[in-house]
């Protein structure tokens, strides 16, 4: 389709801007304007209306269909949280105003806070992340301002298991942490004895998401917790996977003295494609004193900011967070309630088996069963046999109007698709997703080169992927 600048024409528009209601002022100084004309384009409501419309259509997200994105819990959203978001009081507000003005919105705030504390078994909470990499930075900072304040300086290594997240050892490596690899046992668990043999007096945090990125929970956590803690070292939780234990289990009572949430995953917040996210992070009342500020405090019966915490790690981003997705969250947290919550991870679970159950046939890898909120299928068998790989049947699924699951991760997976449903997918929705997956494997074992060619229902086929990542072109040509 055109873009916009294509089907602009001089002098078209979309709407007359409204009278002017106040005094026209003298133009300002030269060094004060615009040197060029600004080059927008100029189209009719019409044109404009049907371009983004037919724009909007070529796009796929959880409303439009099935989208079991493993370890990123693409949810549904439902509409009566964006309908909260948008009311005047919470996008009107502006974050420089006086805080007598905006007492309902840093109310909102502290309770959020304080639910997430109870949901997660942490003692105080941040809300100024702005997504989960960003939380995990900010998780690893308080950890090195933990170990600074107790003149602790041989800290210099994080441990990561080799099933972990990829911005798992990232954000450690951007704080200065050495990262060090802790492999999987025969179960797909950490390896308790070569943990032993890792955890040392140079160890200053292990990272960790329970259940893990193969969907599997790991039992021995309260031991995993000894040892580390036991080698002066802290635990932190990676919050992506929580869908899967919220209202049942929390990170704090398994020994976790850190972590982030993902409230545009878990608490059903929309995201992908640039959209808003938010990542708060929460800790143990040891490492509460070097939390971010400026931090919602409860003051003679007002809310207030303040900045007055000697051995903060400062500010980690401009203003207070991305507020309106919390405003999101903290309706959905109340809508559900404590049961709610507990009964969406358990629906999660239930849907994630009842997929496993039907597909696990077609997977190499053995140690799910029963699995968590996600699974992974390892397809290297197929691939042998038949020539085709797992990005073939990701890119096939895409013609049958199926979002494609996760595709290569864990990398100690071979030809890995990683699937997570989520709580709100039917039966029925499932079923239909069995019978379509089962359909495309068949393909594959009969040997149908068509799938080579997947997607072939989508304005852009399959991409040179290799180049697309070296060489992306980001923005149209100049008009």
């Amino acid at each position: 389709m055109s873009l916009i600048t294509e089907i602009s024409r001089p002098g078209r528009r979309c709407s007359a801007p409204p009278r002017l209601s106040v005094e026209k002022t003298e133009k300002p100084s030269r060094n004060y304007r615009r040197r060029s004309a600004l080059k927008l384009p100029e189209v009719a409501e019409v044109d404009f209306t049907r371009h983004y419309m037919a724009l909007s259509k070529k796009a796929f997200g959880v409303d439009d269909g099935f989208y079991p994105l493993g370890s990123c819990t693409m949810k549904y959203n439902p509409k009566l949280n964006e309908k909260m978001a948008a009311l005047p009081g919470f996008t009107g507000v502006h974050p420089l105003q006086p805080v007598q003005t905006a007492q309902g919105c840093l109310a909102l705030m502290a309770n959020l806070q304080e639910l997430l504390c109870r949901i997660t078994g942490m003692d105080d909470m941040t809300l100024q992340p702005s997504a989960g990499a960003h939380g995990e930075w900010t998780g690893l900072q308080l950890i090195r301002a933990y170990h600074a304040a107790r003149q602790d300086d041989a800290r210099t290594n994080v441990l990561v298991p080799d099933s972990a997240h990829g911005t798992n050892p990232a954000s450690a490596a951007m704080c200065g942490y050495h990262i060090v690899k802790v492999p999987s046992n025969a179960q797909g668990l950490v390896d308790i004895d070569a943990l032993r043999t890792l955890a040392d007096e140079h160890t200053a945090a292990l990272m960790l998401t329970n259940p893990n990125t193969l969907g599997l929970f790991d039992t021995n956590i309260e031991q995993i917790a000894q040892i580390v803690h036991a080698a002066g070292g802290l635990l932190y939780y990676d919050g992506a996977n929580l869908n899967a234990v919220m209202g049942i289990s929390r990170p704090g009572d398994m020994g976790f003295d850190v972590m982030h949430l993902n409230l545009h995953k878990t608490f059903a917040t929309p995201h992908g494609g640039g959209g808003p996210g938010s990542g708060p992070v929460g800790c143990k009342k040891e490492l509460a004193a070097f939390l971010p500020v400026p931090r919602v405090i409860r003051q003679n019966d007002q809310y207030t900011l303040s900045g007055e915490f000697q051995n903060s790690i400062g500010k980690v981003r401009t203003f207070y967070g991305n507020f309106l997705v919390c405003v999101k969250a903290f309706t959905y947290i109340l809508t559900l309630g404590a049961e709610g919550l507990k009964e969406a991870s358990q629906d999660a679970v239930l849907n994630a088996n009842y997929l496993l159950a039907a597909l696990k046939e077609f997977s190499d890898v053995t140690y799910h069963d029963p699995c968590m909120h996600e699974f992974v299928l390892g397809l290297e068998s197929i691939k042998k046999e038949t020539g085709f790989t797992a990005l073939d049947i990701a890119k096939a699924l895409i013609d049958e109007g199926i979002h494609p699951p996760t595709m290569y991760f864990p990398l100690i997976v071979h030809e890995a698709l990683m699937f997570e449903p989520t709580e709100t997918e039917s039966k029925e929705t499932l079923d239909a997703v069995i019978d379509i997956m089962k359909n495309v494997l068949k393909r594959a074992q009969e040997k149908d080169e068509s799938l080579h060619a997947a997607p072939t229902t989508t304005p852009i086929g399959r991409p040179d992927e290799v180049r697309a990542a070296r060489t992306p072109v980001l923005k149209a040509e100049a008009w």
